[in-house]
């Protein structure tokens, strides 16, 4: 095409005047426009474009643009164009929105490059004319969609560092207040893509709710990458995060390496114990981050990559950036949405359906019972600070039953494994937390403790299955126990 600058000075105000037209005319007479730069980052989108916004995940428009187009809309092809220079004028695009027929288009300078690229949705799901090309599509896609989940599921259970989500948010045991705060806020964060950061002490069960975010996620078919940064050496950081070109240096692999970020495209990137992040890989994870691509050790081309990040750390990283070890705009670019896991102390009031399901799971690994407490020996449980969390608990259960002649656990052996793990024995009553039920001061006449723990037991099953409507799968879940413990409950009360 002839450049602009050579042409009469009628000419070009006429192609300059189209250019307009045909631009004001995409944006008032289509479904919605979005623009993106070099980068791939979205820079601008119309008013009818932010009726998609909900859908996609998004309740505020600074949440979607600025970001990598890649990581705000699903099965985008702008990439394509942007590094093609060539339109994609007519294409079908399905994804959490709905299903739409949209025209890509490049956008070039005056001496030619491409600079951005324009998309249009042409034609929207609600639109009848095209209905029964669009439902055939749909069709297609949901079957399509289906083949990748059980091709990913298969390809990736056996890869280092990558699994599928492996638990859900029913997998976060507990029904206190502190619990299902939690859980509500893991779950909003599910619908959205953006950075995730979960605070929290170790042994809280942060890595649990990152895949439990993953699995809720339009991300769940997808790969889970894990990658606990404290137990990486420095040297080797960089090549782990964002690979190695083929022969890159002495020793290297001739074809070269994958990092975690392109294993985890299209999918979820866990990194635990951020915190612990050199300075010098804080910069470039930043930088990543902002860009959407990365580059490899000893190559000069950039990748782009589809990964949504999930990080987290036991440790304060406040006082990190007040002392200069961690980058406060790193910080602040995944602190998007901080969810902070409460330590066990806080929500005692959870420790004994914690302690059935990890007996249940414990019996399970080892083919043996599942360990039975008294409300003594549960009480006791329910006095310790917990310093090691959920982790620490389970630990104790565990040389609990290797120590047992039996599947009961006696107070005495309990107290004797507790002081043999350093656990600072505590026998006092524990003060209520948020959300506990404050405990009436005895009376004369109350029953046995054990007798007044089973009637407990039973209305918090008979509340259960009424809120369900008898859905024992679902009542089960609610009350954080098994169907199997559920049964032996309902066969009790009867």
């Amino acid at each position: 095409m002839e450049p602009t600058d050579s042409l009469p000075r009628d000419a070009q105000s006429i192609l300059e005047l189209a250019a307009r037209s045909m631009f004001d005319l995409f944006a008032n007479a289509s479904q919605g426009m979005l623009l993106v730069d070099r980068q791939a980052r979205v820079v601008w989108i119309n008013e009818q474009y932010k009726r998609f916004l909900p859908a996609l995940g998004f309740e505020r428009v600074e949440d979607f643009v600025g970001h990598p187009v890649a990581s705000v809309v699903q099965n985008t092809q702008m990439h394509q164009v942007l590094e093609t220079g060539k339109p994609i004028l007519i294409d079908l695009l399905s994804n959490r929105a709905g299903t739409f027929v949209v025209s890509r288009i490049p956008l070039r300078d005056g001496a030619g490059e491409v600079i951005g690229a324009l998309g249009i949705v042409l034609i929207d799901h609600a639109e009848t004319s095209l209905q029964p090309l669009v439902g055939k599509f749909s069709l297609l896609q949901r079957d399509l969609d289906d083949a990748r989940r059980e091709l990913a599921s298969q390809r990736h259970v056996n890869r280092p560092g990558s699994r599928q989500s492996r638990h859900t948010f029913a997998s976060f045991v507990g029904a206190s207040a502190a619990a299902s705060e939690v859980k509500r806020q893991a779950r909003r964060a599910a619908q959205t893509s953006s950075p995730v950061l979960l605070l929290g002490e170790t042994g809280t069960g942060k890595e649990l709710l990152a895949h439990a975010i993953h699995g809720a996620s339009a991300r769940s078919a997808g790969p889970f990458i894990s990658l606990n940064i404290a137990a990486v050496p420095d040297t080797l950081m960089e090549a782990e995060f964002f690979g190695v070109a083929p022969g890159a240096y002495t020793g290297a692999e001739r074809k070269g390496r994958e990092g975690k970020f392109r294993i985890a495209h299209g999918g979820t990137l866990f990194l635990d114990e951020i915190g612990d992040m050199p300075m010098g890989l804080q910069a470039k994870l930043l930088r990543a981050l902002q860009e959407g691509e990365i580059e490899p050790l000893g190559s000069n081309r950039l990748l782009p990559f589809d990964a949504r990040v999930i990080a987290a750390t036991s440790r304060d990283l406040g006082k990190l950036m007040r002392e200069g070890s961690f980058r406060e705009d790193l910080f602040y670019r995944l602190n998007v949405l901080p969810i902070r896991v409460p330590p066990l102390r806080m929500r005692r009031e959870d420790i004994a359906a914690l302690v059935e399901v990890l007996g249940e799971d414990m019996a399970l690994r080892s083919g043996t019972q599942p360990p039975e407490l008294s409300a003594e020996s549960l009480a006791l449980l329910c006095a310790q600070q917990w310093r090691g969390n959920v982790r620490e608990l389970r630990n104790v259960l565990e040389q609990a039953m290797m120590r047992s002649d039996s599947h009961r656990i006696s107070t005495a052996l309990l107290r004797s494994v507790l002081h043999d793990s350093g656990v600072e024995l505590s026998t006092s009553q524990p003060a209520p937390t948020s959300g506990a039920i404050a405990l009436p001061e005895p009376v004369a006449g109350l029953a046995p403790l054990a007798q007044q723990v089973a009637d407990l037991q039973r209305q918090a099953v008979a509340a259960a299955m009424a809120a369900v409507r008898g859905n024992k799968a679902a009542a089960a879940r609610m009350l954080g126990i098994s169907r199997a413990t559920l049964y032996a409950r309902l066969e009790k009360s009867v």
